[in-house]
């Protein structure tokens, strides 16, 4: 179960065996035992530990970096950014840690005395990684938790065993005791019954939506909480510009990110007709011309890529694309023609394939945007200061960037609503999800 494919040559390069049963109970053990650290160890003693953690990320860049292109088939430039995230995000809990975690007064009018709230740990939380971003994943999730001294039992995606296991070395080269990060390599059936253990507090899913509902259902039965990222369909707004070629070049980062397999990658174009035909020309031509040559990350995402794609030809919508899928490997290409009625506008695209929609003026481009069931990232690009408020106020996400794309950091809380999950991760609300705001007060 747990194997690097390359998607580049389809050679399966390791495999890893599945953990017995007596494994993961002996996971769940070590991690409710390193409690105690949790509980005991100061905040600037954890954060000590952050930050010689992002340090070690920096010194393993080329091994962590090498090893995500063998998993998942990341161009190798984008896979050295995603470590230098990570050191960055492991860099800024460690630096915020105290500030976040302090006690928080509270002015008490309901009698005599004092109040306060004291940020404490919870426990064990289990994490469910997905392949994508195998390294900055992890690291948006293990960092506030471990600051804040909770414990973690990290299943992984199982294509991306071999970065796992580093990540496990690093956190106790680091200095983090036994127990305080453990990785599994767990079944489903096992998972499931990690989280009804009573030992484990919470739940972090970053996956798909079908994998989120199961584990929501299963956390819901055993009470724990739940924080789940799952897909998107973000929309790229384009109102109106003053430099198309620059928006244009934006849109194409955006789609291209990471082979377009990016939750919140740009998904949906939306373009005011006056700017429609000028766009697609463009960004067509500069999405073909810019495709890195990646594989997407196995032959089985091609194959999901091309059945939405082709659904969508077959419904009236045209591709634009040159050159033919091959194995992993999946051409880029612009579909239009399309409205909210067709099936696709509803469905995330994994992949370096971009939709276009056409909207009649500012209440349309709206309209459109939010007709989907998916609700993480957005962006707006506007030369009208007011438009750009009035309309990421409209946006139906958790995140709307307006001008820019790629402007994501540690600082910056990550998250979005409808059938794209619920919870936050990053800036200061990452570090506030798993924790116990327990409430002290002392009347005299």
């Amino acid at each position: 179960m747990y194997a690097v494919t390359d998607p580049a040559t389809g050679t399966t390069t390791d495999t890893r065996p599945t953990a017995t049963d007596a494994e993961i109970t002996a996971a769940v053990d070590a991690a409710h035992a390193a409690t105690a650290w949790g509980r005991e160890s100061t905040v600037a003693e954890r954060a000590a530990l952050l930050r010689r953690l992002g340090d070690l990320h920096a010194e393993h860049r080329d091994e962590l970096a090498a090893g995500i292109v063998r998993e998942m088939g990341k161009p190798l430039p984008e896979a050295e950014g995603e470590v230098d995230f990570c050191v960055d995000i492991y860099h800024y809990y460690a630096d915020h840690a105290e500030e976040f975690l302090a006690d928080e007064e509270l002015k008490v009018t309901s009698g005599s005395g004092r109040a306060v709230i004291r940020r404490r740990p919870v426990g064990v939380l289990l994490g469910i990684m997905p392949w994508n971003f195998p390294a900055y994943q992890v690291a948006r999730f293990a960092a506030p938790n471990l600051a804040l001294g909770n414990t973690i039992v990290l299943k992984h995606a199982p294509q991306c065993p071999v970065t796992a296991a580093l990540l496990e070395k690093l956190c106790a080269e680091a200095g983090f005791p036994a127990g305080a990060y453990v990785n599994v390599y767990a079944t489903n059936e096992q998972i499931a019954d990690v989280i009804a253990d009573p030992r484990v507090q919470g739940v972090s899913l970053t996956g798909s939506e079908r994998a989120g509902a199961a584990v929501a259902e299963i956390a819901g039965r055993n009470l724990k909480k739940v924080v789940l990222e799952l897909g998107g369909s973000d929309p790229f707004v384009v109102l109106s510009t003053d430099d198309l070629d620059a928006v244009v070049e934006a849109a194409v980062a955006a789609r291209l990110d990471n082979t377009g397999q990016a939750c919140n990658a740009a998904k949906r174009f939306v373009v005011v007709a006056d700017l429609y035909d000028a766009f697609v020309e463009k960004l067509t031509a500069q999405l073909l011309a810019g495709q890195s040559g990646a594989p997407l990350s196995s032959v089985t995402a091609a194959q999901t890529l091309a059945r939405q794609v082709d659904a969508a030809v077959a419904e009236g919508a045209t591709l634009h694309t040159e050159g033919e899928r091959k194995g992993a490997y999946f051409p880029a290409g612009v579909l239009t023609g399309l409205t909210t009625d067709h099936a696709a506008a509803r469905q995330e695209l994994f992949g370096p394939v971009a939709m276009v929609f056409s909207a009649a003026d500012e209440e349309d481009a709206v309209r459109i945007a939010n007709d989907t069931p998916f609700g993480l990232g957005s962006y707006v690009f506007t030369t009208d200061p007011a438009q750009a408020e009035r309309v990421a106020d409209r946006i139906e996400a958790g995140m709307v960037f307006v001008n820019g794309v790629g402007a994501e950091g540690a600082e910056l809380p990550f998250g979005g609503i409808k059938r794209s999950g619920f919870g936050r991760e990053l800036g200061r609300p990452g570090i506030e999800e798993f924790v116990n705001k327990k409430l002290v007060r002392t009347v005299k």
